[in-house]
């Protein structure tokens, strides 16, 4: 039987569609595979034609007269859509439902959300080309499709998760703050606090609402109660605590709504302090000496730059005007022939005025670091309060080398504080106290006497057992028919179980745990009181998780207590985020906007983060 003859493909730069028809006949010569291409032959009849180079006529002739059957017109169509070119290939555009261009898109939502950029940036020539090189085959949406459906998704996507998390926290606690924007609309961020089931602090931000009505009490009241309705923080016989500024108006805001207890950002409120200590008047005096040398290098570029290489010459950092800390490259600068016939009003600071810069410095640095300490959103705030307090009363205690001004300056700081926590706001004062009892740090409350260190252990131990009270009054609610089968089950085990492990467990053992429930509180707070106070530098919570099955019930008052803020900072940072958001760029960006990508901008950044540990 005859075997076909080896054909050999053509080059696949022949575009012709006869060719999917006729190859090339190979011989063999002398023990050598040899391919003619001086002939080609048909691959249905295996007639061999001679090949003028290039050219497809006898063989198109061929198919013509001898197989009829065959059509190269649908031949060269199939072969194009079989072997599309490669060109073709990337100027074909994904479907905008395929993985690739969904994946694509969600990411560009990300990057919006994430860094903060307005929906235009999909009409930015740069950015259009940037996504042209790096896959020429996705169809960038237009920026309706993002603020319509890209950022709404994942809002849902982001609210659905801060829903689940809120759901599983024992308690919650808020703070708010207000803020305007660029396009002169005002806002109002509340944010939610709360400790999860690990131990750790949770913060997410719930909204930032438009308030287009005036700043009353009344009105933000109604926005507070219904940011808790909506988000569901109310817990049955457990308040809401509210972390604001010190504004009266959202202060009373907060007692209309009924919620307590009311903390008042002890970051502000430190500030409010040094501004009191700034304003006596020797320091009036010398703060605007100071003023008046920084707004003359802040505005001549000639006397800036030759402040700077002052800085450079005396070996100075290369800070922006900080006059103790530069005042030999000032003078230096203030003496240069360039700088010195510019000078009109300009008074250098005396020795006096130095010293006293100096010593104010000192008096103030105990502030800065409290309010850089507070700053912490992952450690427990509200119970550093009190001991915070009595360190700054501590250090505004006069000493013997001071001086008149830092006196009355110390004074003033000292006045203000008390002023803001008085004795006679009992109930403030007492939730403080038992916060910082309940953190491991600071349970030896060292600056207390001891009578009132005795009262505020009570106090847990009182807050223990009307919480227990509470829970046993809805057991009492239940029906009375499911308790009695479920003594009788009991007492139908009891035999057994004593048969059994008898001998193993004393009567004395058993009847340890029949204690009243005071005495078995009592002794977990006593015992609790002794354990050896942690280091300052621990985490207390990593503390609380490690020990909440020694001390059950204080754990729980400690979850509820911890997890609330000592100051507004979470609130305010949103303020610098929705800055990024309604820039001059972005003015007119509707508030509903505003508050979507305030609200995403967290959930995204959880989604980044995970990727980024993923794929390092």
């Amino acid at each position: 039987m005859a075997t076909n003859p080896e054909i050999a493909d053509p080059p696949n730069t022949f575009k012709s569609a006869v060719w999917q028809h006729f190859g090339y006949p190979v011989e063999n010569k002398d023990g050598n595979r040899v391919v003619d291409k001086t002939h080609t032959i048909c691959r249905k009849c295996f007639k061999k034609l001679p090949q003028p180079a290039g050219n497809t006529t006898n063989m198109q002739m061929h198919i013509l007269r001898h197989h009829p059957d065959i059509s190269l017109a649908r031949a060269q169509k199939t072969t194009q859509q079989q072997q599309p070119t490669l060109p073709s290939l990337f100027q074909a555009k994904f479907p905008a439902n395929s993985d690739r261009a969904q994946k694509i898109t969600d990411a560009i939502g990300i990057f919006m959300s994430l860094d903060m950029r307005p929906f235009s940036v999909v009409e930015n020539e740069g950015f259009k080309y940037l996504l042209s090189v790096l896959e020429p085959r996705y169809a960038l949406p237009s920026r309706a499709h993002f603020s319509q459906n890209v950022l709404p998704k994942l809002l849902d996507k982001t609210k659905a998760k801060v829903e689940e998390g809120l759901s599983t926290a024992e308690s919650i606690a808020i703070t708010t703050d207000g803020w305007t924007s660029r396009a002169t609309d005002s806002y109002m961020t509340i944010t939610a606090h709360y400790i999860t089931a690990d131990w750790q602090i949770a913060n997410p931000v719930l909204q930032t609402s438009a308030v287009y009505e005036s700043h009353t009490s009344d009105h933000l009241s109604g926005i507070l109660k219904e940011a808790v309705i909506d988000w569901k923080i109310s817990r049955k016989n457990v308040p809401v605590p509210v972390t604001t500024d010190n504004a009266r108006n959202i202060a009373n805001a907060v007692e209309a709504a009924g919620f307590s207890p009311h903390i008042r950002c002890f970051a502000h409120t430190v500030n409010l302090a040094a501004q009191r200590g700034m304003g006596v008047h020797h320091m009036s005096r010398l703060l605007g000496r100071v003023r008046k040398v920084v707004m003359f290098f802040h505005r001549s570029t000639t006397a800036a730059a030759v402040l700077k290489e002052k800085q450079v010459m005396l070996q100075l950092p290369l800070h922006k005007l900080r006059y103790l800390e530069q005042q030999a490259a000032v003078f230096s600068a203030l003496t240069d022939k360039s700088v010195k016939k510019n000078i009109k009003d300009i008074v250098t600071l005396s020795d006096d005025d130095v010293k006293l810069a100096e010593d104010v410095v000192q008096v103030l640095k105990p502030l800065k670091t409290v309010t850089t300490l507070m700053s912490t959103e992952q450690m427990p705030t509200i119970s550093m309060i009190v001991p915070l307090k009595h360190r700054i009363l501590a250090s505004m205690k006069h000493s013997v080398s001071d001086s008149t001004v830092v006196k009355d300056i110390k004074a003033a700081i000292a006045h203000d504080f008390e002023d803001r926590y008085p004795d006679s706001d009992r109930a403030l004062i007492q939730f403080l106290h038992m916060s910082t009892a309940l953190d491991p740090r600071f349970k030896s409350l060292p600056f207390l006497d001891e009578t009132t260190h005795d009262t505020i252990f009570k106090s847990l131990t009182e807050r223990i057992l009307e919480d227990c009270s509470q829970t046993v009054q809805v057991f009492d609610c239940l029906n009375i028919n499911i308790l009695n089968k479920v003594l009788c089950k009991s007492a139908k085990r009891a035999p057994m179980m004593a048969e059994l492990f008898g001998d193993f467990f004393s009567m004395e053992q058993a009847s340890s745990s029949s204690k009243p429930l005071s005495a078995v509180v009592d002794e977990e707070v006593q015992h609790y009181r002794a354990v050896q106070s942690l280091s300052l530098e621990s985490n207390p919570l990593m503390w609380w998780k490690d020990n909440q099955n020694q001390f059950p019930h204080l754990a729980k008052l400690a979850k509820m207590y911890l997890g609330i803020p000592a100051t507004s900072v979470p609130s305010e940072r949103v303020f610098s985020t929705a800055g990024d958001i309604v820039t001059a760029q972005r003015a007119s960006l509707s508030p509903d906007n505003v508050d979507m990508m305030d609200f995403v901008e967290e959930f995204c950044r959880r989604i980044f983060n995970s990727l980024k540990t993923k794929n390092p």
